[in-house]
């Protein structure tokens, strides 16, 4: 049997599970009181869990019955990095299924050793765990997708109809900031090696790219675990330094230039979840209308038939690569 292991970061299921999610992120750090206060309101501002299961739920199903429609057999399995179903199930049922090859694939386009290189490092740790070698295919990155550059171009072209001057509209794209350098840590995104920063920066040419003629744009990071932002200065607070510039100094910025419909692109997801309904739809907002500006976002992609298509596209590519072995 041929398997398909798509891979999410995770999320609560409810209230509840704020804590012992919020525990496996962090390991053996410390998880203080007002931080743990902080992130449970954010999901309870958001319907009180996160959708982010159900949703990749809905992708798996109708990647499957894509690939399976295009004759290829193949069962899609679903393992979370930090919640039910981790990883380590996945590779379990895979086992238990009979699967004798296959493809693993993050959920995030754009490879980097903090966030891709972690998925595939625990996919490792779940094959030796459960005392299985699966030989899967690691899809390592897709920013580049045709696929999945033509469904952010939709969105976006979806989403400019809502402004009375589509041309004098900003397009915000965004993306996860990722550490950008801490000792004793993986190469910090940006750094000789790290393609996270250059791939985020492709993405963004071949949606533009897509697009075709002229828009108003700028690339910004969001979603620093731990961020606060000082509401008179602007600057942020933060342990260590990460991948800018970041969403609010750009709002201020563009705020400051006479931009005032911004539309915002989060192009490092393909899913809805807090860094989506949180961080861009409550937080930014709120802060973009304080400074004047109408602040919309695209609507994530899901389950939506182009993305599915471009996630076969990359399995059969996979499957391909790996035929003959």
């Amino acid at each position: 049997m041929i398997g398909v292991l798509l891979m999410a970061h995770g999320g609560p299921d409810t209230l509840e599970d704020v804590e012992p999610f919020l525990r496996h992120v962090l390991k053996d750090r410390p998880l203080s009181p007002a931080y743990l206060d902080e992130v449970r309101e954010r999901y309870r501002l958001i319907g009180g869990k996160s959708p982010l299961l159900a949703t990749t739920q809905r992708q798996a199903a109708a990647l499957e019955t894509r690939l399976r429609s295009e004759g290829v057999p193949a069962k899609v399995y679903i393992g979370m990095r930090h919640w039910h179903p981790f990883i380590r199930e996945a590779v379990r049922a895979m086992a238990a299924d009979g699967v004798v090859r296959g493809v693993a694939l993050c959920l995030t386009p754009q490879d980097s050793a903090w966030s891709v290189g972690a998925y595939f490092a625990a996919l490792d740790d779940a094959q030796k765990a459960e005392g299985t070698s699966i030989p899967l295919f690691p899809v390592r990155h897709w920013h580049d997708e045709p696929l999945l550059l033509d469904a952010f171009a939709a969105k976006i072209r979806e989403a400019l109809v809502r402004f009375s001057r589509p041309e004098a509209v900003t397009l915000l794209f965004t993306a996860h900031s990722l550490p950008a350098g801490r000792q004793g840590l993986p190469e910090p995104s940006g750094a000789q090696g790290d393609p996270y920063p250059a791939q985020v920066a492709e993405t963004v040419q071949g949606i533009l790219r897509m697009l075709g003629g002229t828009h108003r744009w700028r690339l910004a990071y969001q979603s620093v675990p731990g961020r606060r932002f000082d509401s008179a200065s602007g600057k942020g607070r933060t342990q260590g330094k990460w991948l800018g510039p970041e969403v609010e100094p750009t709002l201020r910025e563009l705020a400051e230039e006479g931009r005032r419909d911004v539309l915002a692109v989060p192009i490092g997801f393909v899913a809805d979840h807090v860094e989506t309904l949180y961080d861009l739809d409550i937080l930014h907002r709120g802060q973009a209308e304080a400074l004047g500006i109408r602040f919309e976002r695209t609507a994530s992609l899901n389950d939506d038939p182009l993305l599915i298509e471009a996630l076969a596209a990359i399995v059969r590519k996979a499957l391909l690569l790996t035929s003959d072995s």
